[in-house]
């Protein structure tokens, strides 16, 4: 490495908040290396793109503090085979993250504008993987079930049943947050035929998932 090396704010995000933590698949850090998160943050927040925490984006909604968007993805176990379901996608930055790793992403979102905006920058970035659904995220995306992964990026008041044992593979895994605003619970869901089987991960802090198997609006 050259003496006039300087790392970069991305750099420090990685070995300080990611890798410092635990984080250590060697697929989820180059995933993370490769996404440009400042591309997925507001204009007025670009100096905070890369700190130890979530920001908001418009529409009451966060982009999810890096530690936590490595986290999940590593929990989730992608491999390049995979078709991955996205509930709330969002800025689209964990969006890019998964798309990175799956060989397809399955996208949803209820707030238009930020659909949209997740969808240009995916564009100008040349992610050609994902799909995009503008709806209810809990409803799923049955024309494409199964898929072999779900990732949730919104708080459920209880694990979706329906959704996960009627899109999610047989031998499939999920991560979302659970629970109510003040007491949240991050959780690695596994199916195993008419079974759900629920690991806890850690406390957490989302915004609530809104629909027929979320929050009331």
């Amino acid at each position: 490495m050259s003496a006039d090396y300087r790392p970069t704010p991305l750099d420090y995000m990685i070995r300080e908040q990611i890798m410092g933590r635990g984080v250590s698949d060697p697929r989820v850090l180059a995933a993370m290396r490769g996404v440009p998160r400042d591309r997925f943050v507001p204009p007025d927040h670009r100096d905070l793109a890369f700190a130890d925490r979530a920001l908001l984006i418009g529409h009451e909604q966060t982009i999810s503090q890096p530690y936590i968007v490595a986290l999940m993805t590593e929990r989730l176990r992608v491999e390049p085979t995979h078709r991955v379901l996205e509930v709330g996608c969002g800025s689209g930055y964990q969006t890019a993250i998964l798309a990175r790793l799956a060989a397809e992403v399955y996208a949803i979102e209820r707030i238009k504008p930020l659909l949209d905006r997740a969808w240009e920058v995916l564009s100008e970035l040349g992610v050609r993987n994902v799909h995009f659904r503008l709806g209810d995220g809990t409803a799923g995306w049955p024309e494409h079930a199964p898929f072999d992964r779900v990732l949730i990026a919104a708080a459920a008041p209880r694990v979706p049943r329906r959704l996960l044992l009627g899109q999610l593979a047989d031998g499939g895994l999920a991560v979302l947050p659970v629970g109510e605003d003040d007491q949240q619970e991050l959780v690695v869901v596994e199916r195993e035929g008419a079974e759900l089987r629920t690991t806890p991960v850690c406390g957490c802090r989302f915004v609530r998932l809104v629909g027929e198997e979320g929050f009331e609006r």
